[in-house]
């Protein structure tokens, strides 16, 4: 496991399975499935008001209609992963960048049709729909789906308002895409090295602490240099969004995203409290004791991630880390190993790091008449062996739920973050029972950080993107300011240990979800936090906890977090919850403390 890894000998995916090329007549041929499914749509529209009265009508009517709208959001959502898939890794290319916004703008020509459909559905009461439902059999299965329509209704606004809003967005969209494509373009020289943005932020994790730190100040260098583009993508759609949000009555910047989640706000802010009157006695209380162990009073930033063996650190070539994920996850259950070999025997996976290639990792779903495809940047270090078993956890879970079909499958963020942080757990357990006493360390002081960096550092940026999103209602941010909040909350989490250094301010400008995705961040924490109670549950019964699991899973979206998780004897609602899973971090910080040297 110690050859260093190869990028050419690692996976690249292939798409001709979705489509040939930029060319290919099928994706005209699924854009006029599409308009025709719209179309049938269309042709239905007033019935459904018109249809109260009459249940059985009514139902049948929305059997049919849901029906065509996935069969529409089937075919949009087909050419607009090969669009996305295509374009990522391909950030360099004009013409991926090009084909992806005019298919995006396509799209929501196509799609701006049906908008009427949630709108009318959400006209009539919840005795009319609920009779419907129950008056033709065949439209019960889509309750799940309604009920998330539902949720949106006191926030819509006059269907030219709606349509609006999807006309115009693909011309907002070209905001993430300038930010995205400059962080595609970065580079830095790293003494006679010019380095991308992924090998950047690799390199903070070297034994070698001169690279670390010359890694760091130039990344916060190249950062600084594109700041004020970067700052304005985020401005700009920070304010769209505060428009958008004022509009639709949304109480504050986070409602929209809770809502989407069908998470309540009472327990994200549960989960905030929790971790934050935790930073004492478990972030600010590691860096202090991993600078002990280092040998010094206080840390630098780019040390935060620094191993503790200053040998070079294992390598995991791609076979190693695929071993170690098939076998983990048949530790779990065979059909779990069993559907993410079918990604390795497949060309679905897009692991080989390259010039153009956006940073990041993910599992694309596309549809659930496709299959998923999961893209990273495999370094061959520890956590790529746990990025790979999170990603591959994301598209078992994708492919266990498909055969509810599109709408069904589509998960909110909390509980789809539930079966790739279990997948990491898995492959950390197999990495602990496998180590020597004198890796145990190292290992334990990576899944403290690993915790750290996905519940305390993202509860961190959420707070981040509170205050910004606030002081944003006054007017514009400039950079500095902007880093200023940056500073102010991210040293907050990480405590006295941690230096600051000039530059840092910069490094909030690489965190894409902040202008993708706002407020997506929690997700990763209230993930984390969910799996850590799931695991006990799983060492208190491991026989029975599979199948409860994998029905977990199986259901989709179907389930709202709360049904999801009463299986179990779980309720995320309390404080309490939270708190319990950052007493086990806790646990794992008191260990680490043993195995300290003492002052």
């Amino acid at each position: 496991m110690n050859a260093p890894v190869k990028p050419d000998t690692l996976p690249q995916w292939r798409l001709d399975d979705l489509y040939a090329d930029r060319n290919d007549p099928r994706i005209e041929t699924d854009l006029d499935r599409a308009k025709a499914a719209n179309d049938a749509l269309v042709a239905l529209k007033g019935q459904f008001v018109a249809a109260r009265g009459e249940p059985a009508r009514l139902g049948e009517l929305l059997d049919r209609g849901v029906g065509l709208y996935e069969e529409a959001t089937n075919a949009l959502w087909g050419v607009g992963a090969y669009a996305s898939l295509a374009a990522s890794t391909a950030r360099d290319d004009p013409a991926w960048s090009k084909f992806e916004a005019d298919l995006r703008t396509r799209s929501s020509q196509i799609a701006a049709e049906s908008l009427f459909f949630t709108l009318e559905i959400n006209q009539l009461e919840d005795a009319e729909i609920e009779a419907a439902l129950g008056a033709h059999a065949p439209a019960a299965r889509w309750r799940p789906w309604v009920r998330r329509v539902r949720l949106s209704r006191p926030h819509e606004l006059t269907p030219d308002l709606e349509r609006m809003l999807v006309d115009r967005a693909p011309a907002v969209a070209n905001w993430s895409r300038l930010s995205d494509e400059t962080l595609a373009r970065l580079t830095a020289r790293v003494g006679k090295e010019t380095l991308t943005l992924p090998e950047l932020l690799n390199r903070l994790s070297s034994p070698d602490p001169t690279q670390r730190k010359n890694a760091a100040m130039a990344l916060a260098k190249a950062l600084g240099e594109r700041a004020p583009t970067l700052a304005l993508c985020l401005n700009t759609l920070a304010f769209e969004k505060q428009v958008e949000d004022r509009w639709r009555k949304h109480p504050d910047p986070a409602a929209a995203r809770h809502l989407a989640n069908e998470v309540d706000a009472d327990a994200v802010a549960a989960l905030e409290e929790a971790v934050v009157e935790s930073y004492e006695r478990v972030s600010h209380r590691y860096y202090r004791l991993k600078a002990r162990v280092m040998g010094r009073e206080a840390l630098d930033h780019w040390d935060r991630n620094a191993p503790l063996d200053t040998a070079p650190p294992r390598a995991y070539g791609w076979d190693d880390a695929k071993a170690l994920v098939l076998e983990s996850f048949q530790d779990l259950a065979p059909k779990f190993a069993d559907t993410a070999q079918v990604f390795f025997n497949q060309p679905w996976i897009d692991a080989r790091p390259r010039a153009g290639k956006q940073s990041g990792a993910y599992s694309h779903p596309v549809n659930s008449e496709r299959h998923p495809y999961v893209f990273m940047n495999y370094m061959g270090e520890r956590r790529d062996v746990l990025t790979l078993a999170h990603e591959l956890g994301h598209a078992v879970h994708q492919t266990l739920c498909a055969p509810l079909g599109t709408l069904l499958a589509d998960t909110p963020l909390t509980l789809a973050e539930t079966a790739s942080i279990f997948g990491e757990g898995l492959v950390f357990e197999r990495l602990l029972a496998s180590a020597s006493p004198d890796e145990k360390r190292g290992l334990l002081a990576g899944k403290i950080e690993d915790a750290l960096n996905t519940v305390v550092r993202q509860i961190a940026f959420h707070r981040f993107e509170t205050r910004f999103h606030a002081a944003r209602q006054a007017g514009e941010l400039s950079p500095q300011e902007i880093g200023g909040l940056w500073l102010e909350v991210m040293g907050e989490s990480l405590g006295p240990a941690i230096r600051l250094t000039r530059g840092y301010e910069h490094y909030w400008a690489y965190i894409s979800h902040f202008v993708h995705a706002p407020f997506y961040v929690y997700a990763y924490a209230f993930g984390d936090l969910l799996v850590r109670a799931l695991m006990e549950k799983r060492r208190e019964d491991p026989q029975g906890f599979a199948p409860l699991y994998e029905a977990l899973l199986a259901a989709g979206g179907t389930k709202t977090y709360v049904e999801a998780l009463a299986p179990f004897g779980l309720n995320p609602r309390e404080k309490a919850f939270w708190a319990a899973g950052m007493k086990q971090i806790e646990r794992l910080v008191d260990e680490f403390e043993t195995l300290a040297p003492k002052k």
